[in-house]
């Protein structure tokens, strides 16, 4: 490939990839340019996958230079990343590079270095709010200085990416974590899963500047576009996630949201994407939020001690389930937001309907052999996992919800809780069992939900059709006196083999009402109308009536 022409790159790439496609789609080969990277499980399947590319590579005329290849190792730099397993870090190179850069004295240096660091900001938490001041350096309306403000922030991107984490992998089959902060110049977020200790650890930083109009959002705005960056970032990730993902943020201000209101355009397409992911809310008090907030409260920018004049912040306590043992204080124990999905709310569960529950397990031979078993006097329930169940000594738990006896009319009723209600809106059967099994269990309930949201009357009537009816088949009445050949029906069998005639077609004629026989006449695939008519003329007219 020539060396300078424009479209060189993108031929190049796109050749590699036809010449590798069916390994980039077995996903365990990458490759960027010249840069290829091959990763395995074991080394027996490595060596195998290493000679197949080879081996594709030589049927190409493609060339490798062996003092550039690394073969069999478990740390490699790609791309200016050192990735080892199940982790990710900055290459040592570039950050000696970095820890030397001599202090800019003119604005193209300056924009040499943030370009040069924005390559690696992933690994840098609030990067943005950080290099805010060289940033600012580099518009076309300001002119040149370097005073304290802007050697602080180029000291202190400097210290962060010589002391930067290294990040953990990201795992799909593993819960996510997001913390997310916003100050009055910058929002931020750390995405983050638990190693191999049970520690949380990050996988990604993001951060981005407000523009001029951001900065006039309301707190509750700028928190709420937070979370919304966050999601935005990671939704590769977190779009489809088998688990529920855990937004940690103090969010006392979002409460500005729980109460119906009008949304403008801005708000509007915030609720619709954040009701793609499947998440909840945690309360974490500023003075906790040890990575996310204390970051974007700097001295040399604004301390964010008005982000929260006028507010009362949530005790620092764990958001859980709550039982309300009054029917009438039924009330939502979080604060959390009517902007966002209504599946992110804690509900408060009726004391009714687990007065019934209790009292029904009280003659289930399963909750009174859990109860056993949880209280030291029985083993556990057979083919069931001691482990999965709990109990408060009046309800029994599994797996973190309330198992439900087996009766009908009360499993009905629980059903009903999540689906009849005006609050509920008669979701559909997915919907549905997702709701349910946050607070109730029983073995089989999946089936028992579908059924219940088939027969319901009201999805029935409201639900669009989209299976349009089809025309209706009318059939044609016989007459009882009728003589052969008096009514008939006709068609064409085409696309036959030609005869030696040249026909390829038949012409079927049927007797509808007599004798129920058939006349089949041979022809040819292009009759017209009037050839057709003398078929039927020679051929039945003539000798049937």
């Amino acid at each position: 490939m020539f060396f300078g022409l424009c479209n060189s790159p993108s031929t190049f790439q796109r050749m590699m990839n036809v010449i590798f496609d069916d390994m980039l789609r077995e996903g365990w080969l990458v490759i960027y340019m010249d840069d290829i990277l091959i990763y395995s499980a074991d080394r027996q399947e490595h060596k195998r996958r290493t000679r197949m590319v080879i081996e594709r590579l030589c049927q190409h005329d493609l060339y490798l230079k062996p003092e550039k290849c690394q073969f069999d190792v478990d740390e490699v730099e790609f791309l200016g990343m050192i990735i080892r397993p199940g982790s990710i870090g900055m290459d040592p190179v570039k950050m000696e590079g970095i820890s030397n850069w001599p202090v800019p004295t003119n604005v193209k240096q300056v924009r040499s270095f943030v370009g040069f660091a924005n390559f690696y900001r992933k690994f840098i938490h609030h990067f943005s709010e950080r290099a805010r001041p060289l940033v600012d350096l580099t518009r076309k309306d300001v002119r040149w200085h370097w005073d304290v403000t802007q050697q602080e922030a180029f000291s202190d991107l400097k210290n962060e990416f010589m002391k930067a984490p290294t990040l953990l992998m990201p795992d799909d089959s593993k819960p996510f974590a997001i913390e997310c902060d916003s100050s009055k110049f910058a929002t931020g977020g750390v995405l983050l899963q638990q190693d191999e200790n049970g520690d949380w650890h990050p996988c990604s930083f993001i951060s981005q500047s407000l523009n001029p109009a951001e900065r006039n959002y309301e707190i509750y705005d700028r928190e709420l576009l937070a979370i919304v960056r966050g999601l935005e970032a990671w939704r590769h990730y977190l779009i489809g996630a088998p688990h529920e993902v855990l937004i940690r943020s103090d969010h006392k201000n979002l409460t500005y949201w729980r109460t119906a209101r009008k949304l403008n355009r801005r708000q509007a397409r915030w609720s619709l994407f954040l009701s793609k992911f499947d998440y909840k809310l945690v309360h974490v008090p500023g003075s906790q939020m040890t990575i996310a907030d204390a970051l974007s409260r700097r001295a040399d920018h604004d301390d964010g001690s008005d982000d929260n004049d006028d507010i009362t912040m949530l005790p620092d306590k764990v958001f859980g389930r709550t039982l309300t043992l009054d029917p009438d204080e039924i009330h939502f124990t979080s604060d959390y937001t009517t902007l966002l999905p209504g599946h992110l709310f804690i509900r408060a569960i009726n004391a009714d309907l687990l007065d019934d529950v209790k009292a029904c397990g009280e003659k289930e031979p399963l909750v009174k052999e859990a109860m056993d078993a949880l209280l030291g006097h029985g083993p556990p329930p057979a083919k069931m996992s001691l482990a999965d169940w709990a109990t408060d000594g009046e309800l029994v738990w599994y797996q973190d919800a309330v198992y439900v006896p087996p009766d009908m009319d009360l499993r009905r009723r629980v059903v009903k809780l999540y689906h009849d209600l005006p609050s509920a809106g008669h979701p559909g059967i997915q919907k549905t069992t997702v709701l349910v099994k946050r607070d109730f269990w029983w073995p089989r309930m999946g089936d028992f939900i579908a059924k219940y949201v088939k027969g319901c009357a009201t999805c029935q009537q409201m639900k669009v059709n989209t299976h349009p009816t089809s025309i209706p088949i009318i059939p044609i009445p016989p007459q009882s006196h009728a003589t052969p050949f008096s009514c008939v029906t006709m068609d064409f069998a085409t696309s036959l083999p030609t005869t030696r005639n040249g026909f390829n077609s038949l012409y079927v004629v049927v007797d509808h009402d007599s004798t129920k026989g058939a006349v089949f006449i041979p022809c040819k695939d292009d009759e017209t109308t009037e050839s057709t008519a003398k078929l039927y003329h020679d051929n039945v007219f003539v000798q049937f009536l």
